[in-house]
C-alpha cells in the first residue's frame, strides 16, 4: 500500500512539474508583460527597471525555478488586465466554479446511475429506448446550444428561471456560496442541468454496459440457481460490482466538470473560474491564463490520486495483484 502510495504522488509531482513548465512558456511566447504593462510609451530605462523588478533579467531556468516555487505557494503574480493579485482573483472565482460542479456531478449520479440501471434491467421497454435516445441526444448536442436552449425555453418563453448570474451570496469568511439562499438555487438549476447532462447521459451508458456485462457473469447465475430473490441479486450484488468502474469514471469526471465549465459559465454569465480564464485569454492575461491551467492540472491529480486509493481499497483483485508483484 506504502508503494502504491509513494508511486502515484512521484507521478503526481512529474505531472505537475510538466504543467507547470508548459505554464511558464506562456510567459515567454504569449506576448511581453512588460510591454503590457508599460504600454508603448515606456522609456528603454523604465523597460530595464521592469524586467528587473518581475525577475526576466535572470537565465532561463532560474526564472523556471522561481515560478515553480511561487506556484507551490500560490502566487502567480498580478493580472495584467484587472491588477490584482493573481491568487485572490482565483480564490474569489473558485467558490461559484466548485459549487457548480458538485450540483451538477450530485445531478448527473442521481438521475444517471437509475436510469443507467433501469435500462439494463428492462432492456426491451419503451422506456429504455427512450432512455438510450435521449443519452444519444446528450451526448451529440454541444453544451452551448443546450445552455441556449434551456435559456429560450424556462427563461424567455416561461419566465421560471433566470438566465445569468449567480443570485444572492451568503459569506461564510472567504468562502461565497448560494446554496444557503433561495435565489442561488434559482439561478444555479439551469447552468447546473446544461453542465450536467453531457455527463448523465455518460454515467447512464457506463452504468448499463457495466451492469448487463455484470448479469452474464457466473456468480450471478449461481446467485439465481442458490434462489435469491430478483432484488437481491440486482442490487445487492450486481450494481454493487457494477459501481467499482463508475466510481472511476466519475472521479476523473468532477475534474472535467470543474475545468471545462467554462462554456456552461459563458453562456450564464456564472461568475466562476471558467468565466474568468475566458476574459484573460481575450485580453492575453497571462498570469491568470497559467494559474488556471496549474490548479486545473492540480485538481485532475489529486482527483485522479484519491481515486486510485479508493479503486485500490474497494477491489480486492488490486491488492492481491501488488503483493504478488512485490
Amino acid at each position: 500500500m506504502l508503494a502504491f502510495i509513494l508511486r502515484r504522488l512521484l507521478q503526481a509531482v512529474i505531472v505537475m512539474v510538466t504543467v507547470a513548465f508548459v505554464a511558464f512558456m506562456l510567459f515567454q511566447f504569449v506576448g511581453d508583460p512588460v510591454a503590457i504593462l508599460l504600454g508603448q510609451d515606456a522609456t528603454p530605462e523604465q523597460i530595464a527597471n521592469m524586467r528587473a523588478a518581475l525577475g526576466l533579467d535572470k537565465p532561463f531556468f532560474v526564472q523556471f525555478w522561481h515560478f515553480l516555487v511561487n506556484a507551490a505557494q500560490g502566487e502567480f503574480g498580478l493580472s495584467l488586465r484587472q491588477g490584482a493579485k493573481v491568487s485572490r482573483l482565483i480564490a474569489e472565482r473558485f467558490p461559484a466554479t466548485l459549487e457548480l460542479s458538485l450540483v451538477a456531478a450530485f445531478l448527473a449520479l442521481a438521475v444517471g446511475v437509475p436510469m443507467g440501471v433501469y435500462a439494463a434491467l428492462r432492456r426491451g421497454s419503451f422506456m429504455s429506448q427512450l432512455f438510450m435516445t435521449l443519452s444519444l441526444l446528450g451526448v451529440s448536442l454541444p453544451t452551448f446550444l443546450i445552455g441556449i436552449l434551456l435559456i429560450l425555453v424556462f427563461s424567455v418563453t416561461l419566465g421560471w428561471f433566470p438566465s445569468f448570474g449567480r443570485g444572492d451570496v451568503v459569506q461564510l469568511g472567504w468562502w461565497s456560496t448560494g446554496l444557503l439562499t433561495a435565489k442561488g438555487w434559482h439561478h444555479i438549476v439551469l447552468p447546473a442541468i446544461t453542465l450536467a447532462i453531457f455527463q448523465l447521459t455518460l454515467i447512464m451508458r457506463l452504468v448499463r454496459s457495466e451492469m448487463l456485462e455484470v448479469l452474464r457473469t457466473d456468480y450471478i447465475k449461481f446467485a439465481r440457481a442458490r434462489g435469491l430473490s430478483d432484488r437481491a441479486i440486482h442490487f445487492g450484488h450486481a450494481l454493487k460490482n457494477t459501481l467499482v468502474p463508475v466510481m472511476t469514471i466519475t472521479g476523473l469526471q468532477l475534474g472535467g466538470l470543474i475545468a471545462f465549465a467554462i462554456i456552461t459559465e459563458t453562456v450564464f454569465q456564472w461568475p466562476g473560474m471558467g468565466l474568468l480564464f475566458i476574459q484573460a485569454v481575450t485580453f492575453a492575461d497571462i498570469p491568470v491564463m497559467a494559474a488556471y491551467l496549474c490548479l486545473i492540472a492540480l485538481i485532475f491529480v489529486v482527483i485522479n490520486l484519491v481515486v486510485d486509493l479508493l479503486y485500490f481499497v474497494v477491489d480486492p483483485r488490486l491488492r492481491v495483484g501488488g503483493k504478488g508483484g512485490h
